[in-house]
């Protein structure tokens, strides 16, 4: 296929959707620069009591979880040689750079002195998780960033540095899977410290691990939403011989992690919570319904799994509750702790909405003018 040919063949309809992204963008620009000219303290809710809220919750680590498909595809293709999943791999190695790269843009607006995010460049802490993390994040943007070049090459004509990536691919593969591996389960570890503040619903010495196989969980079922969602803007096929298989890895994933948090909660004696439905047991039993239980229970049966309605229903629940997961572990299992309740300003919203908005303008721009779709999954297969 030409590099330079314009992709995908048909047109969005951006009436609607123009207006909404417009405002969007419009009300993030001026968030931006109340927030970069008054502070945190103009903008948000947040305050000594209660120093972390949606945009560390949503934007860092709902942003880096849902990004984990990116991953567990490329491991899947690259390292276990099952080709047949590579027409999706594209799509999801963009999903996951856009992913990381608005995870540290939104970190910019939550760092008390954003100026200085370079710092753990230079001032080492090998005792601190988040320097940890920040170093995997940085280094994994950079591998997928790699992954991607050659969609950018192919465009440009540039044939040769594309070959030299795909030869480099395995190594930057197996880099990409032990970087993730590291930072999502960190992301967990960034709670252990706070034993006495974290309720126990939540709490457990296993939170790096749950972190990690949830976001592989929730990882496959962003993988179907964006799958559905290029369809429904570019007129493409579903692949559902390719997320079908997919869907029952991500039920294996969502019942292992639902055992586990059932055995946490056993172990740290909080059924009383859920069966009285006080504010925290409400708050999991809905979680955990949603990300759990009903995903698991529609995508066992084939029927659900292998119908397209059934299969997007289902990944979105998982997709749902993960989000829920990583909002409580921040906002919700904190509040009685720290003796304060967190409800974000209008501007949080705001920030986290135009940073969603401005990463799908993105991605079908991308779309639109490289090589992410295989020529046969356009409308009509054409």
């Amino acid at each position: 296929m030409n590099g330079s040919t314009a992709l995908p063949s048909r047109r969005l309809n951006w009436g609607f959707w123009t207006v909404v992204f417009s405002i969007l963008v419009v009300a993030f620009l001026g968030v931006t620069v109340l927030r970069f000219s008054k502070g945190l303290g103009a903008v948000t809710h947040l305050n000594d009591t209660f120093p972390w809220g949606i945009w560390i919750g949503f934007d860092l680590l709902c942003g880096v979880g849902l990004a984990a498909g990116a991953f567990t595809l490329t491991a899947v293709v690259h390292l276990f040689n099952l080709k047949r999943f590579e027409p999706i791999v594209r799509p999801t190695i963009l999903t996951g750079f856009l992913g990381y790269t608005f995870v540290i843009l939104a970190l910019l607006f939550d760092l008390g002195q954003p100026w200085r995010i370079w710092h753990a460049i230079i001032y080492w802490n090998p005792h601190s998780v988040m320097f940890e993390v920040a170093w995997c994040v940085m280094l994994y943007t950079t591998v997928l960033a790699i992954e991607f070049s050659p969609v950018v090459f192919e465009r440009l004509g540039w044939h040769a540095p594309a070959r030299l990536v795909h030869r480099m691919i395995t190594p930057l593969v197996i880099a990409g899977v032990i970087l993730s591996t590291l930072h999502q389960s960190s992301l967990g570890s960034l709670y252990l410290i706070v034993p006495s503040k974290l309720h126990p619903l939540w709490y457990s010495p296993l939170l790096p691990l749950f972190f990690y196989i949830s976001a592989i969980g929730a990882g496959i079922g962003m993988v179907v939403l964006e799958s559905y969602m290029s369809k429904r803007a570019f007129g493409r096929n579903l692949e559902m011989e390719l997320l079908e298989p997919l869907a029952r890895a991500m039920v294996v994933a969502l019942f292992i992690y639902g055992l586990m948090r059932l055995q946490a909660i056993n172990r740290n004696q909080c059924w009383g919570d859920i069966a009285s439905f006080s504010y925290e047991g409400k708050m999991f039993l809905v979680e955990f319904v949603l990300g759990v239980v009903l995903p698991v229970a529609m995508l066992s049966f084939r029927r659900i799994r292998t119908s397209p309605s059934g299969l997007v229903t289902g990944s979105f629940l998982a997709v749902l509750g993960f989000v829920m997961n990583r909002l409580n572990v921040s906002i919700t299992g904190m509040e009685r702790g720290l003796g304060a309740r967190y409800s974000p300003a209008l501007m949080e919203y705001t920030v986290s909405l135009g940073l969603v908005a401005i990463g799908m303008a993105v991605f079908a721009f991308a779309v639109r003018y490289l090589n992410i779709f295989p020529e046969g999954q356009r409308e009509g297969g054409s």
